[in-house]
């Protein structure tokens, strides 16, 4: 009984992006049906997550078709993790989008584009989680690649233009890499399900399985955003609307790290790359904050931690055992959350004020208190602050990293806690100009942001109440509220997420136990 709802991640939104396309022009009814669809989704997923964790990894094979002949969808632990966590993040960035008014704008773009565009964008990811063939994995992410783009240039001004092209091409290259990638494979195997790809690709010369190993990981890195193949994120995500940056901020850079988790664990156990992953990890971290240091536009300075986290998440994988692993996933869990929570907070900051810039913004701790806890508390979760979940994370790494005596490994700790107190640099220095410096003490101060804070101090001074000038729909409030409260809640049961991680890296450290699933026990053996 399960397993029927394994399709329905990718069909519900499917549909429901059909039925918002003929409710075009009606943005209520747009509305109602992508949150139904969504919440239904969540539900689905929660099912899917709880059911996996006691009963195994759940399969479904498209129209009957026997596997590996048939497409095979497969959901196990990690599946259903990342489902549920992207189940919550793009419901609770659909509710801020609402507030935000973009579903359907003068301003934005003249048609109702954006609700069944997310659908899709939905449908992709989900998709590319459940896949368990190579090429059905290369559906999802070309569905994300076409719903991201229209997304990315809503509103068609020539920065999002701009901005897009740049995206789509490095998009598209690295669908072409991966589309080769899979062309090899199928040539030297004869396959590209993934479960009897675990066995044959062992069969190979070590030299065929070299050129899949790295043609897969080019890939994948570029999706993922590692270093060097990072380049083109900071200057596509910041240009995006508040709720479309957050989404493709938490959710699609995973999308890659979920590819690679599944390469480096189920394709190539015995991976012989281990020690270029790490180095990669280890320049992603430090390039990243690096990078993250001499930006003065606050959305670009969260592109570039995006990218340095993303390194402790490839030095888990890297790592290559069970508690590196957890770690990872962990990890993976805590920043997809972190990340949009601190994407929604500052598309706040640019509602209110106009402008993400350091160099212009000043006192919101005192004019916007709410708003300021909204971004410090997952500010301080992103760099690592006990008790929160990033630190957990950081320290289940280390901890990891420690116990495997190896000296690269050592020098991964070392610059993932070099990255980490660098990230907390880079949000102290954000925090104290833009929130906590009066703004007539910024390099070029907005006269309203000025002539607000000096009317703020003065009712202080008189002991009155003051009412501010400056107001945010209350949807928008809400779901970022939510958002960092579910950041908060990873804290709070940190144990129970623990607890499904290591079980989900104990079943890919054992291959045989996904493949048994999918094809048998008689293959997995």
């Amino acid at each position: 009984m399960l397993g029927v709802l394994v399709p329905l991640p990718v069909l519900l939104p499917l549909i429901g992006a059909g039925i918002t396309l003929m409710l075009s022009g009606r943005r209520r009814g747009q509305t109602a049906v992508t949150v139904a669809m969504l919440a239904i989704v969540l539900a689905i997923d929660l099912v899917l997550l709880f059911g996996v964790d006691s009963r195994g990894t759940q399969v479904v094979a498209v129209g009957g078709w026997e596997l590996p002949f048939g497409i095979a969808l497969a959901v196990d632990r990690l599946s259903a993790v990342m489902l549920v966590v992207s189940a919550i993040v793009t419901l609770l960035v659909l509710v801020y989008a609402v507030g935000q008014e973009m579903a359907d704008t003068a301003n934005e773009t003249p048609v109702s584009v954006f609700n069944p565009t997310y659908l899709i964008l939905c449908a992709g990811v989900a998709a590319a989680f459940i896949a368990g063939d190579l090429f059905n994995l290369y559906v999802g992410f070309e569905m994300l690649l076409g719903a991201s783009y229209v997304l990315l240039t809503l509103g068609a001004t020539a920065q999002r233009i701009r901005a897009g092209v740049t995206y789509i091409v490095i998009s598209l290259v690295s669908s072409l890499i991966f589309l080769m990638g899979i062309g090899f494979v199928f040539a030297a195997t004869g396959t590209v399900n993934i479960a009897q790809l675990s066995v044959r690709i062992g069969e190979l010369p070590e030299d065929i399985q070299l050129i899949l190993h790295v043609t897969l990981l080019i890939a994948f890195g570029i999706k993922a955003a590692v270093f060097p193949l990072a380049f083109w994120l900071p200057d596509s995500y910041p240009t995006a609307p508040a709720p479309v940056t957050a989404v493709f901020a938490g959710l699609l850079t995973k999308v890659g790290i979920y590819a690679i988790i599944r390469t480096e664990t189920v394709l190539f156990a015995e991976s012989n790359l281990r020690t270029p992953l790490l180095v990669v990890g280890a320049l992603t971290m430090i390039v990243g904050i690096l990078g993250a240091i001499a930006q003065s536009e606050i959305k670009r300075l969260l592109s570039f931690t995006l990218i340095s986290h993303i390194g402790y998440m490839i030095f888990g994988v890297a790592m290559g055992t069970v508690e590196g692993l957890t770690a990872a996933i962990f990890y993976t869990v805590h920043h997809i959350i972190v990340q949009s929570a601190l994407f929604l907070a500052i598309g706040l900051v640019e509602q209110r004020n106009g402008t993400t810039s350091i160099r212009k913004l000043g006192g919101l701790a005192v004019l916007a208190p709410g708003l300021s806890m909204l971004f410090f508390i997952p500010a301080l979760n992103l760099a690592g602050i006990p008790p929160f979940s990033g630190f957990i994370g950081k320290a289940a790494l280390f901890q990891a990293g420690f116990e495997t005596r190896d000296w690269l490994i050592f020098v991964l700790v070392a610059a993932g806690a070099l990255t980490s107190l660098l990230t907390l640099y880079v949000i102290g220095k954000t925090w104290n100009l833009a929130f906590w410096r009066d703004p007539d003490d910024a390099e070029e101060p907005t006269e309203d942001l000025v002539e607000e804070f000096e009317e703020r101090k003065a009712a202080l001074a008189d002991g009155q109440r003051w009412q501010g000038t400056q107001t945010m729909p209350r949807t928008m409030i809400v779901s970022a509220t939510l958002m960092v409260a579910v950041s908060v809640l990873v804290t709070v049961f940190a144990g129970t997420i623990w607890d499904i991680s290591a079980r989900a890296a104990e079943n890919l450290r054992s291959p045989s136990t996904y493949v048994s699933s999918v094809l048998g026990e008689e293959a997995g053996s």
